[in-house]
Order: structure tokens, then C-alpha cells, then sequence
């Protein structure tokens, strides 16, 4: 019996992946963050061609069936006034750049009509995230300037709050010593500002005054470009479940994270001991790179075979999903990993070629295709049309 049973469960288990492969091709798959630029001014790397090292370029990109990237532009917050707004246009020129040499491959979108067009021409559709207010300087001009060159959505903070708004991190650091919390009349403008161009308003990194702040300014539904569950993992940089439901109430989308440290709890004690054990090398990469957390991120990629111990297993990554999707529905989550972004991601997860595997693990959970398809790029793809009317 069990000879018989045998290749009929190996062929069982071919149609199920050929299946998964199927699925996943014909939908939209829009990731909404990916850091590779910020890394890409320091490397030079041709993103063209595959890379030995960092989780994306345009060869593994079209092995993953990724239709859609939004770019993220950052910088960190030794970045200020007179700095700030021209490393953003660095780091487009950059993308700029990456299209032009390659107009057969990658194009610049900026709203729904375009993407889907992109698509079809089997083209990378590359969109463009501000990753941090402080990058506007306090300007609405420099709000302006950055829309015309493509900027598809703000995220009002990133660690380090603004004058005008404030990060999860300073609301729960340093909430007694902060001049004012959420976001202020100057704020509500700047959303204002954002939802009149058909910028979308992101409120990954926000605080939680912040957060409702924006939930109760903002004409047109927003997105979290980036984060996880905090009921599964309490990290200041995931959203409570009365989050998830205001954004849903919103029409949002929360796009999951795919950084160890958002998806798994005992992620942070592990990595702690890896940092104290390579701190001396570490320190030495992060003056190498300018960057702290770029330092960290190369260290572990020296020592690969010892980070990859401290990652979760992809069933993590799956579980963020699931939970989001039992709570608040299908219609409001996304994909947003953060790949170059982070040091680490679940064990499977190794680049943006593996983004299959998303899509055959819920396929084990019984999900439809419709709801991959939504889950996968269609729920962003609504949202973007919602704010740029197109």
C-alpha cells in the first residue's frame, strides 16, 4: 500500500508547486519597500546584472515574478536641513540612472494606468518612497519637487521624528521630552498636502499619536510600507490590533516587513549576542559604509552561516499574513520586505527571487488565488489608484 501511495503523493506534491509557480506568475506582485539604492551609492553595483550580494537586482527580480518595485529613497537622521533633500535626489538619480541603462527592462510609473501598462510590457514597474519627512526639510516645495520625480509616497517619519510629526521610536523613548506628540497644524497640512498631489500618506516608523493623528487628517486611504503585527512580536515598529483596525476602517493596507526583528520576538536577544561577539569589525564596516546599521548588515553577510541560525523560519513571515487577514481582511494587507534594508530575513527569504514561496505557503493554507492576488500586489495597486485618481 504504501508503495502505491508513494507516486501519488510525489506527483501530488509536483502539480501543487507547478500550481503555486502558476498563481504566482499571473498575479500583480507589487513590493512596496525595498533599500537597495541607499546601498548602491556606496557599492556601484550594476543592479542589472545578478548579484553576489543584497537580496535585489533586475535578474533576480524577474526569477521572483516581481512586476513592481517601490524604491526606497532614505537616509539616516544625521541627515538634516541643507543635506537631506539632496541625498533623496542623489539616491533618484541613482533609479534614474538604472532606467536609463536599461529601458528594456525597467521603467518609471507613477500611478495605476501606468504600472499596468509596464507590466504588460513585461517591464519592472519602479516606483519611488521617501522613506523619512526629515528628507523635506521642513518644505512644501521640496514636497512638490520630489512628486515630480515620481514620489508615489511619503512616510512621515523614519526613526527620528520631525518638527512636525513623531516617530515610534522618540514617542516611546523619549515621550516626556518631546515638544509635542503626533502631528501638528503644520502636519495636517503636509497630509493634506500629500493626498492633493495623490501622494499616498505611509505610517511606517509613525508613532501611535502620529498614526491616529493621520487616520483623522487624511482624505484618501494610506499605507505601512513596511511593518508587522505587534501582537505577534512587540516591537515598536508594528501595529497594535486596534491599528490594524483603524487602518482597515480606512481602506489601508499594511504591507508585511519581512526584518527578522519585526516578525520574530526572540529575534533581538539572539542578534544582541552576535553584536557583542563581532563589535570590533562591525564598528570598523559601519565607518566603512558611513552607516551603522549598513555595517551591521555586511558583518553578517561575512559571517553567513553564523546569522543564519539567529532567523525565523518562514511560517513567521506567514503568520504576520494570517493574523492581519483574520483580523481585518484579506483587502488590506501587502508585501513590503525591506530587502537590503535589514540584516536578516526569515530562512528561505534570501532575495527577491524567493518571493514564490510567499504564495506557495498560502496556498498550504487554503487561500485562493484571488486573495493571493490581492495580498500579493492588488490591494496596493486599489490604494494607489484611490490617491492618484488613475
Amino acid at each position: 500500500m504504501k508503495k502505491r501511495l508513494l507516486p501519488f503523493l510525489l506527483i501530488s506534491l509536483k502539480l501543487s508547486a507547478q500550481n503555486a509557480q502558476q498563481i504566482h506568475q499571473k498575479a500583480i506582485l507589487i513590493d512596496t519597500h525595498n533599500d537597495v539604492l541607499s546601498t548602491q551609492l556606496i557599492t556601484k553595483n550594476d543592479l542589472a546584472k545578478r548579484q553576489s550580494v543584497g537580496n535585489f537586482d533586475l535578474v533576480r527580480a524577474k526569477e521572483g515574478g516581481l512586476d513592481v518595485q517601490i524604491f526606497s529613497i532614505w537616509c539616516g537622521e544625521k541627515y538634516g536641513k541643507g543635506t537631506a533633500f539632496a541625498q533623496a535626489n542623489q539616491e533618484i538619480d541613482s533609479l534614474y540612472a538604472l532606467i536609463k541603462r536599461n529601458p528594456d527592462k525597467i521603467t518609471l510609473v507613477r500611478n495605476s494606468a501606468e504600472l499596468k501598462k509596464a507590466v504588460d510590457q513585461k517591464k519592472l514597474a519602479a516606483l519611488i518612497g521617501v522613506e523619512g519627512g526629515h528628507m523635506i526639510e521642513d518644505r512644501m516645495d521640496y514636497i512638490d519637487s520630489l512628486a515630480k520625480r515620481g514620489m508615489s509616497y511619503l512616510t512621515l517619519t523614519w526613526n527620528n521624528s520631525t518638527s512636525w510629526a513623531t516617530s515610534a521610536r522618540d514617542e516611546v523613548t523619549k515621550k516626556d521630552s518631546l515638544k509635542h506628540l503626533g502631528l501638528t497644524d503644520y502636519g495636517k497640512q503636509i497630509v493634506h498636502h500629500l493626498n492633493d498631489l495623490g501622494v499616498m500618506v505611509d505610517i511606517s516608523h509613525v508613532g501611535e499619536r502620529t498614526f491616529y493623528d493621520v487616520l483623522a487628517t487624511t482624505s484618501k486611504p494610506v499605507i505601512a510600507s513596511h511593518s508587522c503585527v505587534y501582537n505577534i512580536d512587540p516591537n515598536r515598529r508594528n501595529l497594535k490590533d486596534d491599528q490594524l483596525k483603524a487602518l482597515a476602517k480606512n481602506g489601508g493596507v499594511v504591507c508585511v516587513n519581512f526584518y527578522s526583528g519585526f516578525v520574530d520576538s526572540a529575534y533581538t536577544p539572539k542578534v544582541t549576542a552576535f553584536y557583542l561577539k563581532y563589535k570590533k569589525e562591525i564598528d570598523s564596516l559601519s565607518k566603512v559604509y558611513n552607516d551603522a546599521d549598513l555595517g551591521f548588515i555586511k558583518a553578517s553577510s561575512l559571517h553567513q552561516a553564523e546569522a543564519d541560525k539567529l532567523r525565523p523560519p518562514l511560517s513567521m513571515l506567514i503568520q504576520h499574513i494570517d493574523y492581519i487577514v483574520k483580523l481585518i481582511g484579506v483587502d488590506h494587507v501587502g508585501i513590503g520586505s525591506d530587502f537590503d534594508g535589514s540584516e536578516s530575513f526569515p530562512l528561505g527569504m534570501d532575495s527577491v527571487a524567493d518571493y514564490p514561496k510567499v504564495t506557495a505557503e498560502l496556498l498550504k493554507l487554503n487561500y485562493t488565488e484571488k486573495d493571493i492576488d490581492k495580498i500579493l500586489g492588488g490591494n496596493v495597486l486599489r490604494v494607489l489608484k484611490a490617491n492618484t485618481g488613475k
